[in-house]
């Protein structure tokens, strides 16, 4: 899995891109961690190039998402490829997570 962090104003995006499974997702892990203890506290994670995710994903991005609420933070996901969707779907991540169609309406949603 490849990472790329960038900063739009006061929102980090990890956008992913390739497979999210136990191997890799101790890299993601490491990244978004790192974020939050910056003080990067709204964080949108693009899953527009992830292709895959295992049940280790879904761990890391619930850890993810307790990490951030501990600490006053927002977190958001965007652009989820269809067997991604399907994946949250499944799991109730879609109703438990904020989850947008595009990078856009999930920045949007941080800034508010």
């Amino acid at each position: 899995m490849e990472i790329t962090s960038t900063q739009d104003n006061d929102c980090t995006i990890l956008a992913l891109s390739g497979r999210m499974d136990a191997t890799t997702t101790v890299e993601f892990d490491n990244v978004a961690q790192a974020a939050l203890k910056e003080g990067h506290t709204h964080i949108l994670v693009d899953m527009k190039d992830l292709v895959y995710m295992s049940s280790a994903g879904l761990r890391s991005l619930l850890s993810l998402a307790k990490t951030a609420k501990a600490a006053q933070g927002k977190l958001c996901f965007c652009s989820l490829q269809p067997m991604v969707a399907e994946v949250f779907h499944i799991s109730g991540f879609d109703r438990m997570l904020s989850v947008h169609n595009d990078r856009e309406s999930g920045l949007n949603e941080l800034r508010a």
